[in-house]
């Protein structure tokens, strides 16, 4: 089974962070010499891609000959990649530059699964190798490598193999990172086994970027507007920038900068937010969960806002992916199933013609009034509670019997708002969750 520890790295002096910065940036400059050099042969009619000269002598004393091995090794698994997009006729790009010198160039290594240790504990630490010229001119003894102190407490402490580690340094959380993948035995794969059987329902957006309500009678709301905002002013830069380039030409270090940078933030806070949610899930005895599928609201509610929030922003197959692998963690599943109309529906009536939604706001005619995404994943919720029914539809006209599935009523929900490094609780409370009719207040209580 495949896994990966995240962490974070503190050099012991002004020095240790020094050194590791230099092996940073030298990995930069190699991948730069490898990746221009293929490109020369890309565009040569009579050049061959995989025929590259030979840097262990030029990097090795700074770098040491494995990681040499290993940033020419990733190198061509990026242009195998491309080949590959290629040939599917998918859009895509040669890969691209580490920065430059100039600009500043983006900090990062790869260093072979032999060329390093991980040593586990109250004090954890990480070893890596470093080239000789390096160890000579910071002092390091022959058989010496850098020492790092890991900050944070990895998932797994215990695997069968590791495989090659990425070090890089992050910019928005200004601090440096490294990227274990592991692999783990079948008997170790979990961290934890569900608590209990109870189920929760996600209902996908933007405005809100996850609704969940557990058949418990919690419900979370993780707001999105905030990082939505930013990435769309990144966006905007990202147009500005590229309106004043010369003729012909379509990106810039800067271009690439920007649009990594948007990248970054919203991979992030979202797989911060698949962590934080399957934690609280977990605690709630939760085993299933269900997610919306998003090609029925694009369907039925297509704009190029939406499209813009649902797919280049929200990514909602790559976060659906690390869902999967955070939940398999706990021995939960997640099942994405269809949401159908549950955004316009009346979780009192069952009406989808005499509702009306206002931004967060879902009114219908019948005197109900709530928020609209939180009342969509209890629509949701019940849908797939009674989805031996083949016809969802026809129990609407059941609706009071209908409501009864989820069996406890409802909690306060809790709001969560990003800081740019956690999912925090907001003390603001969610609007319009009182209904207008107080026949409507009663139902689920």
């Amino acid at each position: 089974m495949k896994r990966a520890n995240t962490f974070e790295l503190i050099p012991q002096s002004d020095e240790d962070e020094e050194l590791l910065r230099r092996l940073l940036d030298a990995s930069a400059a190699l991948w730069n010499e490898i990746n221009y050099e293929r490109r020369e042969n890309y565009a040569d009619p009579d050049g061959d891609v995989w025929d590259i000269s030979e840097y262990r002598g030029r990097y090795g004393g700074t770098l040491g000959a494995s990681t040499v091995q290993q940033i020419e090794r990733k190198n061509r698994e990026a242009w195998k990649s491309f080949f590959s997009l290629k040939k599917k006729g998918e859009a895509n790009s040669k890969p691209g530059f580490w920065g430059n010198s100039e600009d500043g160039r983006e900090l990062r290594t790869y260093i072979r699964n032999t060329s390093y240790s991980v040593e586990w504990g109250e004090y954890s630490r990480l070893e890596i190798l470093v080239g000789k010229d390096l160890k000579d001119e910071y002092g390091l003894g022959y058989r010496e490598r850098l020492r790092l102190e890991v900050r944070g407490d990895p998932n797994w402490k215990e695997y069968e193999k590791q495989g090659r580690l990425e070090l890089f340094y992050d910019e928005q959380a200004q601090s440096f990172r490294a990227f274990q993948p592991v692999t783990i035995s079948e008997d170790h794969s979990r961290l934890a086994s569900p608590l209990a059987s109870e189920e929760a329902a996600l209902d996908i957006g933007a405005n809100n970027l996850v609704a969940c309500t557990t058949t418990t009678g919690k419900q979370y709301l993780y707001e999105g507007r905030d990082l939505f905002k930013r990435f769309r002013q990144t966006t905007r830069e990202i147009a500005r920038v590229q309106s004043l380039l010369e003729d012909g030409r379509y990106s810039s270090h800067r271009i690439r900068r920007l649009y990594d940078r948007r990248t970054k933030r919203r991979d992030h806070a979202r797989d911060a937010l698949a962590r934080d949610l399957i934690e609280r899930l977990y605690d709630e005895g939760v085993s299933t969960v269900y997610v919306g599928a998003l090609t029925d609201v694009l369907d039925a509610h297509w704009s190029v806002e939406t499209n813009a929030k649902t797919h280049n922003f929200w990514a909602f197959r790559a976060f659906v992916n690390r869902l999967a692998c955070t939940a398999e963690e706990y021995g939960m599943s997640v099942e994405v199933r269809s949401e159908a109309w549950t955004s316009q529906e009346c979780p009192n009536c069952g009406s989808t013609a005499d509702t009306i939604r206002h931004q967060d706001t879902l009114t219908c005619s019948c005197g109900f009034e709530g928020h609209a995404d939180l009342k969509a994943s209890e629509t949701f919720l019940r849908r797939h509670q009674n989805s031996e029914s083949s016809d969802w539809r026809t129990r609407h006209s059941v609706s009071r019997q209908w409501q009864t599935t989820v069996t406890r009523s409802m909690a306060r929900p809790v709001c969560l708002k990003w800081d740019d490094h956690n999912w925090s609780e907001s003390p603001r409370s969610v609007p319009n969750e009182e209904h207008t009719n107080p026949q409507v207040a009663s139902v689920g209580r």
